[in-house]
């Protein structure tokens, strides 16, 4: 007995359900990366001056106060009496153009100072004071 022959249907990748894996992959990944930035130090409460300018230079470090009077270099913290150190050694690792100083406004004025007076020490290193616009 001799069976009727079945027409073969064509194999076909079915890519509907491949292309919503990758928009829900690439949803995700633009989302994620919204949350990304690059957190500069602590989260200071920036004192307002009217000339505050927008700074150009790429390569900075920043070095950050926060109203408790705890100090950090880029995202780590660090002792007072080891920042000069620190900055030189990021200095020969990297070109640094400029070091940014953060410091919250309730920081006292003689540990900005001091802070300030550490990083002129180092030769090379332009300081520049963050501020808000009013």
């Amino acid at each position: 007995m001799r069976l009727p022959d079945e027409p073969e249907t064509q194999a076909q990748i079915n890519i509907v359900p491949m292309i919503d894996v990758i928009f829900s992959i690439l949803a995700f990944f633009i989302i994620s990366s919204m949350f990304l930035s690059k957190s500069e130090g602590l989260p200071v409460n920036l004192p307002q001056a009217s000339t505050a300018a927008v700074q150009t230079e790429t390569v900075k470090l920043t070095v950050s106060i926060d109203a408790e009077g705890m100090l950090m270099l880029d995202e780590k913290t660090i002792a007072l009496e080891d920042l000069e150190q620190a900055v030189r050694d990021r200095m020969k690792a990297e070109p640094v153009s400029v070091v940014v100083l953060k410091a919250d406004k309730a920081v006292e004025h003689g540990q900005v100072v001091e802070v300030m007076d550490r990083v002129r020490r180092i030769e090379g290193a332009k300081l520049a004071i963050a501020a808000e616009k009013p």
